[in-house]
């Protein structure tokens, strides 16, 4: 092989794994509220719970970008650094729900039959439990806290992952090379993590990704009904519930919260619909 024609197999080779123009917006986007959800404590203008403005509900300024909120709090303040509690506490149910959902579904694709099945269907019922209805039951029940809310958003979607990633584990299960690796003597352990996980790879993130919009959305509805992140911390959906009764007197203390959700669920997406071939594909 040439020198051209290895640069451009290898060229070929580095296309398959780049984004198109989409899922770079979208991947610009959510790094964007990742570093924010890091840093916004410190570059935030103003103390996120002192009272700034003599007035309250006061329009977008040079000196409040944002406006205030019906305190007199500085908005921009609340929404950097409210994508803590929003990006973090998703994020930590969401890896949570996935890591456990995931591991537990190669386990049933390689286990016996018997615990396949009684696993398989606990679960099934778990997952029939309307999301928002579970959350509002167990939050009203144990009471509002960051741990309480990780804990719930990650079982509410925990089933989930396990269907997908099981779904996905079976047909991997069932090929050669995993026959080959059982003949050998191999463990489970060597199955599960160095035959079947690294198959199912792609699609698995991909179901990251939209489980994490799943629980952005279902954390910020918990929020609106005052049983998400209590004051005088607050997560978006804090904000537009707290914020609510001024829609007409200070629009932007509820629109700037509403538009940092949808941006971080529709980059999200965005970034999942253009994942590159070779990572969509794999597994397949």
């Amino acid at each position: 092989m040439t020198q051209d024609s290895s640069a451009t197999a290898s060229t070929r080779g580095m296309a398959g794994y780049s984004f198109n123009w989409v899922g770079k917006l979208g991947l610009a986007v959510i790094l964007f509220w990742a570093v924010v959800a890091i840093f916004g404590s410190r570059i935030a203008p103003y103390p996120v719970g002192e009272i700034v403005d003599t007035d309250y509900f006061s329009p977008m300024s040079h000196q409040f970008w944002m406006g205030s909120d019906y305190l007199g709090r500085d908005m921009l303040s609340r929404v950097l650094v409210g994508a803590r509690y929003t990006v973090g506490i998703s994020l930590a149910a969401v890896t949570l729900a996935c890591l456990s959902g995931i591991v537990l579904g190669m386990v049933a694709a390689v286990s016996g039959a018997i615990f396949d099945l009684a696993l398989s269907r606990f679960l099934d019922a778990l997952n029939g439990i309307p999301s928002l209805l579970f959350g509002l039951v167990v939050v009203s029940a144990v009471g509002s806290s960051i741990p309480v809310l990780i804990l719930t958003l990650a079982v509410i979607y925990m089933p989930g992952a396990y269907r997908f990633s099981r779904s996905l584990a079976v047909n991997v299960n069932t090929m050669d090379f995993v026959t080959a690796a059982r003949v050998r003597g191999e463990t489970v352990g060597y199955l599960i993590f160095q035959e079947i996980l690294p198959n199912i790879l792609g699609p698995v993130l991909a179901d990251l990704g939209l489980r994490f919009v799943y629980i952005v959305l279902v954390l910020s509805g918990l929020s609106f009904l005052g049983l998400g992140v209590q004051p005088p911390d607050a997560d978006w959906g804090g904000l537009v519930r707290e914020n609510m009764a001024g829609l007409i007197l200070g629009a932007p203390a509820v629109v700037f919260p509403s538009i940092a959700i949808a941006s971080l669920t529709i980059s999200m997406n965005m970034l999942i619909d253009n994942l590159p071939k070779k990572i969509r594909d794999r597994g397949n």
